[in-house]
């Protein structure tokens, strides 16, 4: 456990430059003390690192210290090449590094652990486009994938609506979600979310100060959350069975289903409750619970309503029809086939 705190402090420190005691405790998951203590070992064992005081001090490595560890066990080897991803890399035009990253890997490992590259490829997959969905690269991913690594603005032509606009972006980062890529940039002072498919130009630009504090997991998760949110215009009021509830994540999504939950009223004797249930808009509704059948009663407001019972009576009629007249194997009431 300690060997590898301190191969990883070293690394930390041949990586970043400077680090302060804090800062390394803080990536180490460790207390200022046991960081002392673990710069004291390593000294102590022929690693040249210097202790700086004052407000710019710091731990660092003289003399371009570098460490030559190859060893790598057989999970961090197997958890680095899961992380590869190699679809998306090969749309962002990475497919030579990642190639290059693998043999690499392949050659730091011990002669015993050689079939990890292929123990890993035979039993994880990422497939990342959703089920009856085309699986299309956007034309210019790559240049976008470029124009994050390097730091460089964008000049834009970008499809909004019926209408292209033009658009500056410094970009920071990008998305793959449920098959479908976004870049996350920086457009006057303000980060946006632009689908990657509706870029129609992009041109480099000048390159640009990235904001350090810009994090683009936290960002995206903040972005996610306010995206579901802001397509809920519209409420209704129910009232929902105990089954009805546990489906209504998978019928409204998550930000609808959890809203309603913490709205709901007090059960009844049967486990039922009113509650208010954001939604998009009374169409969307309508589409939505009618896949929870009777599990749920629409209260308000009244044109849900109506719609609904219009349709819970026209399949009652229609099913009353097959108790007088039963289907048969080709789909056609007996009468019809009778007839024929």
């Amino acid at each position: 456990m300690r060997a590898a705190r301190l191969i990883s402090l070293v690394l930390l420190l041949q990586s970043r430059g400077t680090m302060t005691g804090p800062a390394l405790a803080a990536e180490l998951e460790v207390t200022e003390r046991t960081v002392t203590r673990d710069v004291l070992a390593l000294s102590e064992a022929g690693v040249p690192i210097q202790a700086e005081r004052g407000r710019h001090g710091g731990y660092r490595l003289l003399g371009g210290y570098r460490t030559r560890l190859t060893g790598l066990h057989r999970a961090e080897a197997e958890a680095l090449l899961l992380a590869g991803i190699p679809g998306p890399a090969a749309d962002m035009g990475l497919t030579d590094a990642v190639s290059s990253a693998r043999r690499k890997i392949s050659a730091a490992l011990a002669p015993g652990h050689r079939d990890v590259p292929d123990r890993v490829s035979g039993r994880f997959h990422l497939d990342a486009p959703g089920w009856f969905r085309e699986a299309a690269t956007p034309p210019l991913l790559a240049e976008l994938a470029d124009a994050v690594w390097q730091d460089r603005a964008l000049r834009a032509v970008y499809r909004r609506g019926e209408h292209d606009v033009h658009r500056e972006i410094e970009p920071h980062g990008l998305v793959l979600k449920a098959g479908a890529w976004y870049l996350a940039g920086r457009t006057g002072g303000e980060f946006r979310v632009y689908r990657v498919d509706r870029f129609q130009q992009v041109e480099l630009a000048e390159p640009f100060h990235r904001d350090e504090t810009f994090a683009l997991p936290e960002f995206w998760v903040r972005h996610s959350a306010e995206f579901a949110r802001a397509l809920l215009r519209d409420e209704i009021t129910v009232r929902i069975s105990p089954a009805g509830l546990r489906a209504l994540h998978a019928r409204v999504g998550h930000p609808s289903a959890t809203d309603a939950r913490a709205a709901a009223g007090e059960p009844d004797g049967r486990g039922w409750v009113t509650t208010t249930l954001p939604v998009e808009s009374l169409d969307v509704a309508y589409d939505q619970l009618l896949g929870l059948g009777p599990e749920v009663r629409v209260l308000a407001p009244e044109p849900l309503r109506e719609r609904l019972a219009r349709s819970a009576a026209a399949l009652a009629e229609l099913y009353a029809a097959d108790q007088r007249y039963p289907v048969t194997s080709s789909g056609l009431p007996a009468s019809t086939t009778s007839a024929m």
